[in-house]
């Protein structure tokens, strides 16, 4: 899941280098810190949270399979 993460995160920023995810487990369930360059925070929220939307919408169905409830947290 954090492979997938970081592949759909450094194909939307113009710093692919800065791109971090770290994970953590939490009483809500798995929890995806995902932290991008300054400049890059407004290309991976999107207009009006749309791209954060579907990033979060496909990680959850690729989790899907595994019964887990994945959160993807989006750090400035």
């Amino acid at each position: 899941m954090k492979d997938l993460i970081l592949v759909i995160a450094k194909a939307l920023v113009d710093h692919p280098e800065d791109v971090r995810v770290e994970e953590k487990a939490d009483d809500r369930g798995t929890v995806y810190e995902l932290s991008v360059h300054r400049d890059d925070v407004g290309k991976v929220i999107g207009k009006q949270g749309r791209i954060a939307k579907a990033l979060r919408t496909v990680v959850s169905s690729a989790a899907a399979d595994s019964q887990k409830r994945v959160i993807v947290d989006i750090i400035s």
